[in-house]
């Protein structure tokens, strides 16, 4: 049991940070849409590209079921891999100086302009309003959709925990956003990247080993073991990138 619960901990700790990344980068975008184009056609672009999602989780969700597992597992793993690898890459050289820091503030003050150069809002349903919050919403929610399945595609009692942790993102930012009527520039959102790029690889190496019939020493205890390894090796990798930076300057 307690195996059980540090792999449903773990898998709910990814799902959130990762959704709550995707969610806080939708947020700036809708809150534009908003402010200059009208909040019902924003939230009415925004509640429509939700749907759209629910409705693909439920489809794929029902799909997995019917797929063999290990080849699944094996397919799911290498693919999460390279996903949290891209992710803790531009950490890494954000966290090192190499690239600048996301910025929330500047990206809705870059929106916010360009939204108002389209002349004013129209009465009624606003189209490039709905469009624009609804193409922000899903293509940020298709990378939440990807880590929720794939998290959770490893045993079936895991996507329920996934899930969750996206709710709960959802949740939270959605909360902030009505709070604050604000992006939410303070979220430290590189080192939220830093910790969903060593989780996805952790869990993306394992699934891949259960995939290819490897039995992990401690079973699902091998998760944080490789959470470890990845989170040290990528502190090594900030490092040198730093000190070659600094020679590089020199």
């Amino acid at each position: 049991m307690p195996i059980d619960w540090i792999h449903a901990g773990a898998t709910v700790l990814a799902s959130f940070l990762a959704s709550l990344v995707e969610c806080v980068e939708a947020l700036t975008v809708v809150l534009a849409v908003g402010v200059t184009r009208g909040w019902r056609s924003a939230l009415a672009g925004c509640a429509t590209g939700l749907l759209v999602l629910l409705l693909l989780v439920a489809l794929l969700g029902h799909a997995l079921a019917r797929v063999p597992l290990h080849g699944f597992q094996l397919v799911v793993g290498a693919l999460l891999l390279l996903f949290g690898m891209r992710w803790l890459r531009k950490a890494v050289l954000r966290a090192a100086g190499v690239l600048a820091l996301h910025d929330e503030d500047a990206i809705y003050r870059r929106e916010t302009q360009a939204l108002g150069g389209q002349g004013g809002a129209r009465p009624g349903l606003d189209r490039l309003a709905f469009v624009v919050a609804f193409k922000s919403t899903v293509l940020e929610g298709i990378e939440v959709v990807f880590i929720v399945l794939a998290i959770g595609a490893g045993r079936a009692d895991l996507l329920w925990p996934a899930s969750l942790g996206a709710l709960a993102a959802l949740l939270v930012v959605v909360a902030l956003g009505v709070a604050l009527h604000r992006p939410l520039a303070r979220v430290p959102e590189n080192t939220l990247k830093f910790a969903v790029g060593v989780l996805l690889c952790a869990f993306g190496t394992y699934w891949a080993g259960e995939g290819m019939g490897y039995a992990w020493p401690g079973e699902d205890g091998a998760i944080p073991v490789l959470a470890c390894a990845f989170l040290a090796a990528a502190a090594l990798c900030v490092a040198w990138c730093r000190r070659t930076t600094r020679e590089i300057a020199r």
